[in-house]
């Protein structure tokens, strides 16, 4: 049984002027997201800025959202950090919160080996007493999850369930589902990509484009789930031009303006991040427009 079917959402961490949480706006966004078909809520992953938050924040964010979301859908919680010790115990004490899931990253800057991500997922796995979902990122942190730790990880740790698949790379993508006979809740890490990625038997797509269209990008995965092919792949096109420019500079920075523009204001970035710059937010309006979303 899969953690989630369909599209969840990559939640943005909603910050005051003063750079503190707004949990007034956690919550309006999870009621927003829930409202339009979201399928899951993936809060404190990258899109989140969890790498600029506290560990005090990071468990007070997740906990807030659990207990908002009231078991309506799943909530994952990403639980990873740059050594296996800090993963560890991170993941052990967000267990305790009640979240349906953990999204676990590789180690960033510390590039392990083949053999050490085997022993990293293991070792973190033993401290979660929910499903663990790998997230597979190396343009983010520069380590790939090849195709032949995946399937290792899958079938011998009974909680490691699932791989966010961030690569871009289909032909690997494949592979793991070849090497897993299939049995793996694969979801796409790339939203220009969910419609290949539910062809080769994924589960969904964990986005950020839900984050501004919601209904749109559930219904990708909905309508192919119902067999309507056509349909999905013509929605996904369509959304192609706006993901470009929800990533046209470091995630979430385009995103956070996106919801800004739509007259949501989730408050500054964190630094190092810093404000989109007036050309990137003029063209990404744009492509807001032309998908068809109302701007403030």
């Amino acid at each position: 049984m899969e953690l989630f079917r369909g599209a969840g959402v990559a939640l943005i961490t909603p910050f005051h002027e003063d750079k503190s949480v707004n949990y007034e706006m956690l919550e309006q966004l999870v009621e927003r997201q829930i409202a339009n078909g979201t399928d899951a809520i993936i809060v404190c992953g990258s899109t989140g800025e969890p790498a600029t938050m506290s560990e005090e924040e990071r468990l007070s964010v997740i906990s807030r959202v659990v207990s908002c979301t009231n078991c309506r859908v799943p909530v994952i919680a990403g639980t990873g950090s740059n050594t296996t010790e800090g993963a560890a115990a991170f993941t052990r004490k967000v267990t305790d919160l009640g979240v349906d899931g953990m999204l676990v990253v590789t180690p960033y800057y510390n590039k392990a080996t083949q053999n050490g991500l085997i022993a990293h997922f293991t070792a973190v796995a033993k401290e979660a007493k929910a499903p663990i979902i790998m997230y597979s990122v190396a343009s983010r942190t520069g380590c790939n999850i090849e195709p032949a730790t995946v399937a290792e990880l899958v079938k011998n740790v009974d909680n490691i369930v699932g791989i966010k698949e961030a690569s871009g790379n289909i032909t690997q993508i494949a592979k793991i589902m070849s090497m897993t006979d299939g049995n793996i809740d694969l979801y796409s890490g790339n939203d220009d990509q969910i419609v290949p990625i539910l062809s080769l038997g994924g589960k969904g797509v964990i986005s950020v484009l839900s984050n501004v269209a919601p209904d749109e990008t559930h219904d990708i995965c909905e309508m192919f789930f119902h067999g309507d092919v056509k349909g999905s792949a013509a929605l996904q096109l369509k959304a192609i031009p706006l993901v470009e420019k929800l990533f046209c500079e470091v995630n979430p920075i385009p995103v956070k303006k996106a919801m800004q523009l739509m007259g949501v204001d989730c408050g500054p970035l964190r630094m190092p991040l810093t404000e989109i710059s007036p050309e990137h937010e003029k063209a990404l309006a744009q492509a807001m427009k032309d998908f068809g979303i109302k701007l403030a």
